[in-house]
């Protein structure tokens, strides 16, 4: 526009009006340089706020930003970059300290690939990630960092390029990341590390004839001992013993992981035999009994401990799953036990997670099947009630005793479903009694804690026996005596509910887990079971008949009604009935039978 302007006044040039035209051209000259000020002004101005706003974005930035001239000089160092390099105050203008770059395994100078970078070509960015940054020599600290750095124009009356340097400290991510695999407590390596180096190990495997054990220990009784001594106490123990593991496997070279809240695993390589494993595992179980004091008094601690083997014991497949069962195992036999995972735990041969996965199918399909066991009178021999036992009636195995499938209901909480099915059963089945006219036969039904646990568990049976209008004399439940100390006093409180209501409650496998007279004097059962186990040798091993016969005469001093179970033939039966039982249960009357069958006896 001012162009054409300019232009218009040339073509009105004439001599009479030369001086007037050159003065409005000086003017308009004038007032052209006048804006073009203004515009500058405002362009710089508009620029100085720009370079404001990315200096506030560099200084908010959690990555380290430096300009540098091309003496590499500092120009600007945000906050980051300051702390990351060791600046001092007044930083402007002096050489940046500089530091080496791995690249490829070797430490080269970031002069050097600054310098490089020019060379092969300006204004081109250069990216080294996931490297380490050396900046001192002295210390050798190996700090892990993205970087990245452009060669550019910095100031523009500038001849020489400089560089814009990026640098992104790992080291909290790193951090971040390590933390998932370490135990935030005791700061050992969790189970998902352990899983990590197992499989590298198992890989190796191949390579050379090499024996492994996996021992899994657990501190038994850690809750109740919490609730003793409290949350601070108890965690200075799985510490200390933490530390004490840690110690040890730099001493017998193994590895030590902390597995899980009071559970440690140890993966002892190079063995030579399953001595060798126990010897380990006892030396830490003698250690574990003494190694802690609370003032003048020293805790005894015990661990059950579960062991496998490679390759006598379990493939590298299920070796860890192995190592639980083992646990399992030794936890379910009391405490202070080492159970050795062996073949012959797995003879069934069933695959765990594939029956996990079809039970809910099951019981919307009814595979499962109640079959009741006659119990009868000692005195009589009439049959007077039974038990509920579940079976597995399999499309594809055929039927799957509760021994295989029980466990694996227990450990998801699909027992729960199953124990209401089993009571709806049950109910069915006295209903049919009933429009038969046979004589009323007590059932009793198995608990688990699970089921004991539910809130509302009292009001689900209640709500059954209404709705199917059976008498609550017709139903018994049996709770394990192991189980029921698990949670005495909500276990009691649910108990003496199902009591008053008029169901009968009995202690099954009694004598197997830790008894004492406090225990029976709280739980209100009226019926005592004795497990089997003490009695397959009843006959013959004077210890035993003492033991029932002290058993028997104190349930009955508690006003209980007294049954034996595993009673497999007539010396046995005539023996349990010398020593004053009640009522007798095992094959040597009856076996299981599924419900038509029970029903014939019944006749």
């Amino acid at each position: 526009m001012f162009e054409e302007l300019l232009q218009t006044i040339v073509n009105l040039i004439t001599p009479q009006n030369m001086v007037i035209v050159s003065l409005f051209t000086v003017l308009l000259i004038l007032i052209h340089m006048y804006m073009y000020r203004i515009k500058k002004a405002r362009l710089q101005k508009f620029v100085d706020e720009k370079i404001k706003v990315f200096q506030n974005v560099f200084y908010i930035s959690e990555d380290a930003i430096v300009l540098l001239s091309h003496k590499n000089e500092i120009l600007y160092a945000n906050t980051p970059a300051i702390e990351l390099f060791g600046l001092k105050k007044y930083f402007m203008f002096t050489p940046l300290p500089i530091p080496y770059v791995k690249v490829k395994n070797e430490f080269v100078s970031l002069e050097d690939l600054i310098e490089k970078n020019i060379e092969l070509s300006e204004k081109r960015m250069s990216v080294f990630s996931d490297t380490s940054l050396l900046l001192h020599e002295n210390t050798k600290e190996e700090i892990p960092v993205n970087l990245y750095f452009n060669t550019d124009y910095i100031e523009l009356n500038d001849t020489q390029p400089g560089t814009i340097l990026i640098v992104n400290d790992l080291r909290k991510e790193k951090a971040m990341a390590e933390s998932a695999f370490r135990h935030k407590l005791t700061h050992l390596p969790n189970l998902a590390q352990a899983q990590k180096d197992l499989n590298a190990l198992y890989a190796k495997l191949h390579l050379k004839e090499q024996k492994i054990a996996l021992v899994l220990m657990d501190i038994d009784n850690f809750s109740k001992l919490r609730s003793i001594i409290g949350y601070e106490q108890s965690n200075v123990i799985l510490v200390k013993f933490a530390n004490y593991l840690t110690y040890l496997s730099h001493k017998l070279s193994f590895t030590v992981y902390h597995t899980a809240h009071n559970n440690y695993l140890l993966v002892l390589t190079n063995i030579n035999s399953e001595k060798e494993v126990l010897s380990v595992v006892n030396e830490i179980r003698n250690e574990l009994k003494s190694f802690y004091k609370i003032g003048n008094s020293k805790l005894h601690l015990t661990a059950s401990v579960g062991i496998s083997l490679y390759p006598e014991c379990s493939t590298t497949l299920n070796l860890l799953d192995d190592t639980f069962k083992a646990l399992s195992y030794a936890e379910k036999k009391g405490h202070d036990r080492v159970e050795i995972y062996h073949p012959h735990h797995a003879q069934h041969g069933f695959d765990e997670l594939q029956l996990y996965n079809e039970m809910h199918l099951a019981l919307e399909n009814n595979q499962f099947e109640v079959y009741y066991q006659p119990i009868v009178d000692a005195h009589t021999e009439k049959i007077v009630s039974a038990e509920a036992l579940i079976r597995w009636q399999h499309p594809k195995h055929g039927i799957i005793t509760p021994d295989i499938f029980i466990p694996i209901m227990e450990k998801t909480g699909v027992v729960v479903e199953l124990g209401n099915y089993v009571r709806e059963e049950v109910l069915k089945q006295q209903i049919r009694w009933k429009n038969f006219n046979f004589n009323p036969v007590p059932v009793a039904i198995n608990l688990s804690m699970l089921e004991l646990e539910s809130e509302d568990f009292f009001e689900s049976v209640k709500a059954q026996l209404e709705a199917y209008k059976v008498l609550p004399k017709l139903i018994k439940f049996e709770i394990t005596e192991g189980s029921a100390m698990i949670s005495e006093e909500q276990t009691r409180m649910t108990l003496l509910q199902l009591k008053k209501y008029g169901i009968d409650i009995a202690l099954d496998d009694f004598g197997t887990g830790y008894t004492s007279f406090t225990y029976l004097k709280n739980i209100p059962a009226s019926i005592l079971k004795i497990d089997r186990s003490l009695v397959i040798n009843i006959v013959t091993v004077k210890e035993d008949q003492r033991i029932v016969r002290a058993m028997i005469e104190l349930g009955h001093i508690l006003g209980m009604q007294i049954v034996v179970e595993g009673v497999e033939d007539k010396l046995m039966a005539e023996k349990v009935k010398e020593l004053g039982c009640d009522r007798i249960q095992g094959y040597y009357y009856y076996k299981a039978l599924p419900a038509f069958e029970f029903q014939e006896l019944l006749r």
